[in-house]
């Protein structure tokens, strides 16, 4: 089985335009977990656009699931990290000032900087993944690095299948897959994947353990749940 992490980073971005506190995210992370969620991703970058610390110190208290904090190790989010003591903690070498992440480790070129990271995470007992792309020499190199698992970055494949190229569209991903098993390293994937292409990409991946979705599942739940809603405004307004 291939467990669903919700990423709930658009949740707070929705709370923050207001100034309040809806939507509640303990609240919601609850339903969420209720629904039949197996982990809560959480993305804080250091201008807290989104996700603030404080919140992931609010959730470390609730989360029955996995929680999986995700970002760039920068100081002050390895603090955060190793205070929260997540289940698991992705590495992602975003800008401070990227919209969402777009890119994956060179993990041959900042081999020590991520040894390091991953020593100290791992000394703690926090599970480590690094944020990669669909190239398996990045993958075999990761595992040089001492960490659990791989997240394979999958906005090209995401790109390619909305396209209809949904063979060529994973094939670097299987290859990518294929190494990962090879040098021992768990498998997780994250970035749009969505109802659309989820399942093909499950299909050919099948060591795939974790899928981290947060953009496309919000938007598809405001499509699939619009309808309820407005009928509930509509009764109550009869």
């Amino acid at each position: 089985m291939t467990k669903l992490s919700v990423n709930i980073n658009k949740l707070a971005t929705l709370r923050n335009s207001r100034g309040g506190n809806v939507p509640n995210l303990i609240t919601s992370t609850q339903d969420i977990e209720s629904f039949g969620a197996e982990g809560i991703t959480i993305h804080p970058r250091p201008d807290e656009r989104h996700i603030r610390y404080q919140d992931a110190r609010d959730l470390k208290k609730i989360v029955a699931t996995e929680f999986n904090i995700e970002g760039n190790p920068v100081p002050k989010f390895i603090d955060l990290v190793l205070e929260v003591k997540p289940t698991q903690v992705t590495l992602v070498p975003d800008a401070e000032d990227a919209i969402t992440s777009n890119a994956g480790w060179d993990t041959i070129k900042h081999k020590d900087f991520l040894v390091d990271v991953i020593n100290t995470f791992k000394t703690n007992g926090i599970r480590t993944s690094i944020f990669v792309d669909p190239d398996p020499k990045m993958v075999e190199a990761a595992a040089l690095t001492g960490t659990d698992r791989v997240e394979l970055y999958t906005e090209s494949y995401a790109h390619e299948f909305a396209k209809g190229n949904k063979e060529a569209a994973v094939a670097p991903f299987a290859k990518a897959a294929e190494a990962a098993q090879k040098v021992g390293l768990g498998l997780n994937a994250g970035h749009d994947l969505s109802l659309d292409n989820i399942q093909f990409f499950k299909q050919h991946i099948p060591s795939l353990l974790e899928v981290s979705i947060g953009h496309a599942l919000i938007c598809e739940s405001l499509y699939l749940g619009l309808e309820n809603v407005i009928n509930m405004y509509l009764h109550r307004l009869k």
